[in-house]
C-alpha cells in the first residue's frame, strides 16, 4: 500500500510539472509570437503611403525574365559571354490583400530571334515578395540552350550552343527598417501610393547554388586568346555561396504622382566554386570571396486608382574559381512594364 501511496503521489507531480510546463511553453510561446508580429508590423504613415491592399489591383503587363554567365580573366583582362535566347511575355495578373496571380504568355510574334539565337527551352520560377518589412528574392532557373555575346569575338553567323544549360537556386532577404514611410509595395506590386519621397536602410542575407554544364568545353575554341582561364578544358562548373548583405532604397516623388525608385544592395561572404572535366581529371576546387550585388529601379507614374510604369530587378553573383585572379559571374533578373486599375470594393471579398 506504501508503494501504491507513492507511485500515486510520483505520478500526481509528474503531472502537476508537466502542466506547469506545457502553460509556461504556451506563455513563452505567445510572447515570442507578440514579438514576432510586432517586429514584422507596420501602420504605415498617411502622409507618405496611401494604403489599396483592400482594393482590387488589375494589371495588364509585358515582361523578359532572364539569366546569364560570365568568365572573366583578370589577368589578361578578357572576358567570355553566354546568353541565352530569353523570350518576352504578356500577361494579366490581380492583387487583393496579401494575394496575388500573374498570367504571361508567349506570344510568336514578339519572339522571333530563334533563326539568329538559337532556340531556348527553360523554366524559370523566379519569385520577388514585398512584404512591408521585407523584401524577399527567390530564384530557381533552367535554361538550356546559349550563344557568344561578346561583339569583339562575336563571328557571323552566331557561335551557338544548344548543349550548355543551367541549373540554380537562390534566396535573398533583406529587412526594411523605414517601412512606415518607405514603400517598395507602390512600386512592385502597385497596391500602394507612396505620396511623398522618402528611403530605408536594409539589412539581410542570402544564398546562391548554381551550375553550368555543356557537352563540350565551356571556353570558346574560336576565343584566340592564349591563357585564358589556364586554358583549362572544364566542362562543368558550379557554385555554392552565402553571403551578408546591406543596401539602401529611395523613392523620388516628382509633382505628387511621377516617381523614381532606386534600390542598391551589395553583399559580402564566401564561395565554393568547382571546375568538372570530361575526361577522368579529378575535379578542381577552390574556395573564395563571393561579392554579390542586387540592383532595383521602377520609374513611372501613380496615384490613388491608376499606376503605369516600368520595374526592374537583376542579381549579379560573383564568384571566385580555382585558376588565379579569374572568376565567373552568374546573374539574373526581370523587366516589366505595367499597366494598372484599382477597383474600391463595397465589401471585402474574404
Amino acid at each position: 500500500m506504501y508503494l501504491v501511496r507513492k507511485y500515486c503521489a510520483t505520478a500526481v507531480m509528474n503531472i502537476r510539472s508537466l502542466a506547469l510546463l506545457f502553460l509556461f511553453s504556451i506563455c513563452v510561446s505567445d510572447v515570442s509570437a507578440q514579438r514576432w508580429k510586432k517586429l514584422f508590423r507596420t501602420e504605415n504613415d498617411d502622409k507618405y503611403i496611401e494604403d489599396h491592399t483592400e482594393d482590387l489591383t488589375v494589371r495588364l503587363y509585358g515582361s523578359r525574365k532572364y539569366t546569364y554567365y560570365d568568365m572573366v580573366d583578370g589577368r589578361l583582362k578578357e572576358e567570355v559571354l553566354y546568353r541565352p535566347n530569353s523570350t518576352n511575355n504578356l500577361g494579366v495578373g490581380v492583387n487583393y490583400k496579401f494575394l496575388g496571380l500573374n498570367l504571361g504568355f508567349n506570344f510568336p510574334f514578339v519572339n522571333n530571334d530563334n533563326a539568329r539565337y538559337g532556340k531556348t527551352k527553360y523554366l524559370d520560377l523566379q519569385s520577388h515578395v514585398y512584404l512591408r518589412k521585407l523584401v524577399i528574392d527567390f530564384y530557381g532557373q533552367y535554361y538550356k540552350g546559349y550563344y557568344l555575346a561578346n561583339r569583339r569575338i562575336n563571328p557571323t553567323p552566331v557561335d551557338l550552343r544548344p548543349d550548355m544549360y543551367n541549373k540554380d537556386i537562390g534566396l535573398n532577404v533583406q529587412y526594411i527598417f523605414n517601412s512606415k514611410r518607405f514603400s517598395y509595395r507602390a512600386a512592385y506590386l502597385q497596391n500602394e501610393y507612396q505620396k511623398k519621397s522618402a528611403g530605408s536602410f536594409m539589412i539581410g542575407g542570402e544564398f546562391f547554388a548554381w551550375q553550368m554544364r555543356g557537352d563540350s568545353v565551356l571556353v570558346p575554341q574560336n576565343l584566340g586568346v592564349n591563357g585564358f582561364f589556364d586554358d583549362e578544358t572544364f566542362n562543368k562548373t558550379s557554385s555554392l555561396s552565402i553571403a551578408a548583405n546591406a543596401g539602401y532604397a529611395h523613392t523620388f516623388v516628382i509633382e505628387k504622382h511621377f516617381f523614381i525608385t532606386l534600390s542598391l544592395t551589395g553583399s559580402a561572404g564566401v564561395n565554393q566554386t568547382t571546375f568538372r572535366y570530361p575526361d577522368t581529371r579529378r575535379p578542381q576546387r577552390a574556395i573564395g570571396w563571393q561579392l554579390n550585388n542586387t540592383i532595383r529601379f521602377s520609374v513611372g507614374y501613380n496615384s490613388s486608382r491608376y499606376f503605369a510604369g516600368i520595374h526592374y530587378v537583376d542579381i549579379t553573383t560573383r564568384s571566385e574559381s580555382p585558376v588565379n585572379r579569374a572568376y565567373q559571374i552568374f546573374g539574373a533578373g526581370n523587366f516589366r512594364f505595367s499597366l494598372v486599375r484599382r477597383f474600391a470594393l463595397k465589401k471585402p471579398l474574404f
